[in-house]
């Protein structure tokens, strides 16, 4: 319940500097569809050769490489989408907690100039997540606890790796490297994420499961379709929003880990908390 408290206050610091600019959510609508039009363009022809499947242990090695190169391809793709407008956003939020007024140009501007170093990040991103689908692929529970654990780690330890990148145009692997010296600088060597921006908004969600199991419950095929399109677009805005609060967030503990500095609306005690000892 701490955590969760935690999480709010500072989801709502977030929420401060979002509303002032709004147009910071067009970043993330941009990047879902741009990420929806490219998993249908590898998708569709998955599907239709057959080969959507992955390849056993026993598969030809040919097909494992076909099959594992396609997958390493889509996620760079991916990754650089997500990370260009990860980087927009954490350069408009940069600029509004410097005191400034930032526009979409600003946000696009910044991120268009880093493009050589997010497709570095993105190479590096998915060389990780394709180990940890591999990994997930070659054992079933054993394979997915272990790279959950992975998964987490390098979650954290890349965690102020766009702020970096955005705010001091340094390669991928130098980013990576700065982010976990200022993570263990601020915080210490065994630490761990203090805040759950997506357990948070899964308890916001619940309520519009349950308005789609009312609406199923009502038999009317009107009430269905209205509250299951209404459960869909209010879901659609919760991803938005959380996507935007959540690479705020990512600037806000940047900001305070590089130099100390506390953005106006957050408190020292929420960021010097954001992570804690394992």
């Amino acid at each position: 319940m701490n955590r969760i408290h935690r999480t709010w206050l500072l989801m709502s610091a977030c929420w401060q500097i979002l509303k002032k600019d709004k147009e910071m959510l067009l970043f993330p609508l941009v990047s879902g569809v741009c990420c929806l039009l490219l998993l249908a363009s590898f998708a569709v022809p998955f599907y239709l050769t057959g080969h959507w499947q992955p390849p056993g242990a026993g598969a030809e090695t040919v097909h494992q490489a076909i099959y594992y190169g396609a997958i390493f391809v889509f996620y760079i793709c991916n990754y650089f989408v997500v990370i260009f407008f990860n980087c927009a956003i954490v350069a408009c939020a940069t600029i509004r907690m410097g005191g400034g007024d930032p526009t979409v140009s600003d946000g696009l501007r910044a991120a268009a100039a880093r493009l050589p170093v997010i497709f570095g990040w993105a190479v590096v991103s998915a060389t990780v997540g394709l180990v940890l689908r591999i990994i997930e692929e070659r054992s079933e529970k054993v394979g997915r606890f272990v790279a959950g654990l992975v998964g987490m780690a390098w979650t954290l330890v890349s965690f102020l790796v766009i702020p970096i990148l955005v705010v001091e145009n340094k390669g991928p692997l130098t980013a990576l490297k700065e982010s976990t010296q200022l993570l263990k600088k601020t915080w210490g060597e065994q630490l761990v994420g203090n805040f759950s921006f997506g357990l948070l908004f899964f308890l916001l969600s619940i309520p519009l499961f349950a308005l789609v199991v009312l609406g199923l419950l009502s038999g009317s095929a009107p009430l269905i379709s209205l509250c299951i399109g209404l459960a869909v677009v209010c879901l659609i805005a919760l991803a938005l929003v959380q996507s935007a609060l959540q690479a705020i967030f990512q600037a806000a503990v940047y900001l305070y880990a590089r130099n100390g500095q506390v953005p106006e609306g957050f408190q020292q005690e929420f960021l010097s908390g954001a992570m804690v000892a394992r």
